[in-house]
């Protein structure tokens, strides 16, 4: 475990050593960004309506009492999508789009051996593939959190107004309730947190994988699994020291 550590902060050292020049870094990082954001849009809107069209139907259910406000089952999404919701489930979700992509890409280049022939022309080969997947996941991961914390609200606005929980103007109302800007500040913050680990642990499985195909599909499972475990570690240690 230590000697995992260690090897995964050697990598992350090799990282800006003998980097690319900033012409190619900047179009590789555009790349990247397309492939990890743009290819992503998708399921993240898909999941973040749902869940918050389902978060809506469920706090509505288990809040039959008269005596309160139906307002505030706006008031309760909102802060379920904006401090947990959209930037934690969005990044597992990535987790397992994105981290079996990086780690299943580097693993084939590597046992193709591609990896070793950037080295033999000089270049240093985790600056070149590594750093603009880094990149890239730092700028686009919390454009996805916005993009999910606002189809989430909407799809609880949705999912209330249609089935008849609540009225338009109750859950405006709610999601308006003593709004407080710092917790979206917090969720873009864990947002930036998680990019980081997953497409660096993604791309630290992939980089070191050696063997055949079976290694790739190896290298790609640790690396969902290694990503989500630490994203929530991540997420209680920034709830603690944030909050």
């Amino acid at each position: 475990m230590l000697q995992a550590f260690g090897k995964y902060l050697l990598f992350l050292k090799n990282l800006v050593v003998r980097g690319e020049s900033p012409k190619i870094l900047f179009n590789r990082t555009m790349d990247e960004a397309i492939l990890i954001g743009i290819n992503s849009i998708f399921i993240v809107a898909l999941v973040s309506t749902f869940i918050g069209a389902v978060s809506t139907v469920q706090v509505s259910y288990n809040m039959e009492s008269a005596f309160i406000p139906r307002s505030t089952i706006g008031f309760i999404v909102r802060e379920m999508i904006i401090l947990e919701l959209a930037p934690t489930i969005t990044s597992i979700v990535l987790a397992g789009k994105v981290g079996s992509s990086i780690a299943g890409g580097l693993g084939t280049m590597q046992i193709t051996e591609q990896v070793d022939a950037l080295e033999v022309m000089g270049i240093n080969s985790i600056s070149y593939l590594v750093l603009p997947k880094i990149i890239a996941a730092l700028l686009v991961f919390p454009m996805l959190v916005i993009l999910a914390m606002f189809l989430g609200l909407m799809g609880g606005y949705l999912a209330g107004t249609l089935t008849g929980q609540l009225t338009a103007q109750e859950y405006i109302t709610g999601i308006r309730i003593d709004f407080i800007p710092y917790n979206i500040t917090f969720a873009l913050i864990k947002s930036v947190i998680f990019a980081f680990l997953i497409s660096s642990i993604s791309s630290f499985r992939g980089y070191f994988t050696s063997g055949g195909a079976l290694e790739v599909g190896s290298a790609s499972t640790a690396a969902v699994t290694n990503s989500v475990i630490a994203v929530l570690i991540a997420d209680f240690v920034c709830a603690q020291l944030l909050l």
